[in-house]
């Protein structure tokens, strides 16, 4: 079995009060940085890989897109999007990421927002990714950026009266699990550099187009005070790939 905190309600409780969750893609403090990447998807068959709650699947209908699959793993996260969803061409399937098997050249678009940081093997699923699209297909992904994930405890450094002082980053080229706190639970996560993920693709037949860490907004800055702190570090990697022709 899969991680798959989401189904656990504490988790799922927590989770559905957060910005992202109530506020949809306007609430996700790097949604201004990963539309830009996304490309044209108007008569596209889009892939999401960790839909959560379906937000990215909608968005890419509204972009015009032909068909979108979502995959999740939590029923919980599958049950909320398929409630917030009336479209007989978004598809939500119940499924692990790493188990992903589709035909290949199936898609010309495969997303992915904050989920490949939980799976194991980037490259296998790189691979997956790359043989379901289609000739000059884009792979769109944010993971949780390797400054942030290198260490378990994932959290600033304080002084004494509770003020951060720095984002302390340590075993960096270090590669593998850890084990950290996320919402109310502990969750692993797999640490991977930047390197890695970049070449992961390029082995796999990517072409690299975009790779951009995350700042918030200026609208989330003036509206949310303590978003200041998230440019003192990134805390998403976002990366837009596309597939070679053979």
């Amino acid at each position: 079995m899969k991680q798959n905190k989401y189904d656990d309600q504490n988790f799922f409780n927590a989770y559905e009060k957060m910005p992202r969750s109530v506020k949809g893609l306007e609430g996700a403090g790097e949604w201004h940085i990963l539309e830009k990447l996304l490309p044209e998807m108007r008569n596209s068959n889009v892939l999401d890989l960790g839909c959560g709650f379906g937000w990215h699947c909608l968005y890419a209908r509204e972009q015009g897109a032909s068909s979108v699959t979502g995959v999740d793993l939590s029923d919980k996260m599958l049950r909320k999007a398929r409630e917030m969803t009336d479209d007989p061409f978004i598809t939500y399937i119940k499924m692990p990421i790493e188990d992903i098997h589709f035909q290949d050249s199936q898609f010309n678009v495969v997303i992915s927002s904050l989920a490949l940081h939980y799976i194991k093997s980037f490259k296998s699923i790189s691979k997956k990714v790359y043989d379901c699209l289609k000739p000059e297909g884009s792979f769109v992904f944010s993971v949780e950026h390797p400054i942030f994930t290198s260490r378990d405890e994932q959290d600033w450094y304080y002084n004494k009266q509770g003020k951060r002082l720095h984002w302390p980053v340590d075993n960096y080229q270090v590669e593998g699990v850890r084990e950290t706190t996320f919402l109310t639970e502990n969750v692993t996560k797999y640490h991977r550099t930047i390197s890695s993920y970049i070449n992961d693709l390029i082995d796999t037949g990517f072409i690299i187009r975009a790779v951009n860490e995350s700042v918030p907004s200026n609208e989330m800055l003036k509206s949310v005070p303590e978003m200041k702190d998230e440019t003192r570090r990134p805390m998403f990697l976002l990366i837009s790939a596309e597939k070679t022709i053979k």
